[in-house]
């Protein structure tokens, strides 16, 4: 379902995106795909956040584990 909002752009902005939108002049669908985007890479960025987290949690039992495995290799 679609729904009806204003927005207030610069005249700047808005030439911009009729450049973009082209002879159709259809900004909500410019807008909307923009938005999109932008909500797709909050929300990648955020999860790669969380990853990095866990990863970094992990990082010290890791790196020791494969100090140890290298350790033995060394001795065999």
């Amino acid at each position: 379902m679609r729904r009806k909002t204003s927005i207030t752009l610069s005249e700047g902005t808005l030439q911009a995106l009729d450049e973009i939108a082209g002879p159709d002049q259809n900004r909500s669908r410019v807008i909307e795909q923009a938005v999109l985007d932008y909500l797709e890479s909050r929300r990648r960025r955020a999860r790669e956040a969380r990853d990095l987290e866990i990863l970094n949690r992990s990082a010290d039992d890791l790196n020791r584990e494969v100090e140890e495995i290298l350790a033995y290799q060394v001795e065999l």
